[in-house]
């Protein structure tokens, strides 16, 4: 056993892993901050991670698309998060689907200790094809929150991220000017305009 099972055990901690996911422009983020402040709040000793390479709004904080933010600590790859986690009780990873599948064991290692790990991540990339680590990580979740953004272009529930430039790569960053939640059948129409 390591110290952080031993401090874990110890403490009576019961890890978990809980997953929210949903299309870009969903809310994920915000929901993200929203559950770490509360930890925070609380007096929970809380780290926050994000993939080096969203340096999108800031290369230290996670922001959300309405400029709500936290700090964090931008790691290469999965494996930084569990030498960096340290003693804590609650651990924030957010864009989840840009990091590699060995996230999903990082996760359950780290629920196993008695950590609460809260992850955000986009479910589809902008193909409509799952994304990254995500389907993985839903299934080992104790809890999951799939949050729907508004279609652009109808105003129903969007669940699509619709890419609106011509890249190809699947990971492109970007916000607006490059993507656009959609519905489902504003997605495919959209689709067979390309």
């Amino acid at each position: 056993m390591d110290f952080l099972e031993n401090s874990a055990r110890a403490a009576g901690r019961r890890g978990s892993v809980e997953v929210i996911t949903g299309s870009m422009f969903s809310g994920k983020t915000e929901e993200l901050i929203r559950r770490l402040r509360r930890a925070q709040f609380a007096g929970l000793n809380v780290e926050i991670f994000k993939p080096s390479l969203d340096n999108r709004y800031s290369e230290k904080r996670v922001v959300s698309h309405d400029d709500k933010s936290i700090s964090s600590t931008p790691v290469d790859n999965p494996s930084s998060i569990m030498l960096l986690a340290g003693d804590v009780e609650v651990v924030g990873i957010d864009e989840a689907q840009f990091f590699d599948n060995s996230i999903v064991d990082v996760c359950n290692r780290l629920a196993d200790n008695g950590v609460r790990v809260v992850v955000a991540g986009l479910d589809m990339d902008f193909m409509g094809k799952p994304f990254g680590p995500i389907p993985a990580l839903l299934t080992i979740a104790e809890y999951v929150t799939k949050l729907h953004a508004i279609c652009m272009r109808c105003g129903n529930l969007a669940q699509y991220s619709f890419r609106k430039s011509e890249e190809e790569q699947v990971v492109v960053l970007g916000e607006e000017d490059k993507y656009e939640p959609l519905c489902r059948t504003c997605y495919n129409k959209a689709l067979r305009k390309i």
